[in-house]
């Protein structure tokens, strides 16, 4: 795949990352101004737990991809740096193949699961009465997005190209 082509799409596997970034700054700020309301004042929120999950699923989602193209996802990798070069790609394309397959299958049950909930109109049933499609349709949307990168790395493994990340100098 050129790297023109793919400008726009780690464009926006990069914007996501930002996204995610301050949703998970955010989060702490709710989950801070909860404690101190709640300890120091004695008035607590009713929006500042259930509003701090959604922004961690949400985030915790929008980053997937980008942890993947810059390998700062965890892996344990003792046994692979045994290999040869050749080995190494053929693992990292396997690898990239079922992390596609897996994001498919997880995208595919993410939009019935999201779906349903938008069709039913479920609600989350607390005081703030959320609608639940708002945090499930965060699984089909970072788990496409995922699958694309998934394929991206499995084509540049297949390719040989040098697997970007922070061991290997690649950094954003």
């Amino acid at each position: 795949m050129k790297r023109t082509a793919m400008k726009p799409f780690h464009t926006l596997v990069q914007a996501m990352a930002w996204v995610s970034a301050a949703l998970f700054v955010a989060s702490g700020v709710m989950l801070t101004y909860e404690v101190v309301a709640r300890h120091f004042f004695v008035a607590p929120t009713i929006w500042a737990a259930e509003l701090s999950q959604l922004t961690l699923i949400w985030g915790s989602l929008l980053g997937m991809a980008w942890l993947l193209r810059t390998r700062r996802h965890i892996a344990v990798d003792a046994l692979v740096e045994l290999l040869s070069a050749r080995q190494k790609r053929v693992t990292e394309t396997i690898s990239m193949l079922v992390v596609g397959a897996f994001s498919a299958a997880v995208t595919w049950k993410g939009w019935e699961i999201f779906y349903e909930s938008f069709e039913r109109g479920r609600t989350t049933g607390s005081m703030l009465d959320l609608p639940t499609w708002v945090a499930e349709l965060a699984v089909p949307f970072g788990f496409a997005v995922l699958f694309v990168q998934a394929v991206i790395e499995a084509f540049n493994a297949i390719s040989g190209r040098q697997i970007q990340g922070p061991s290997h100098g690649a950094h954003e």
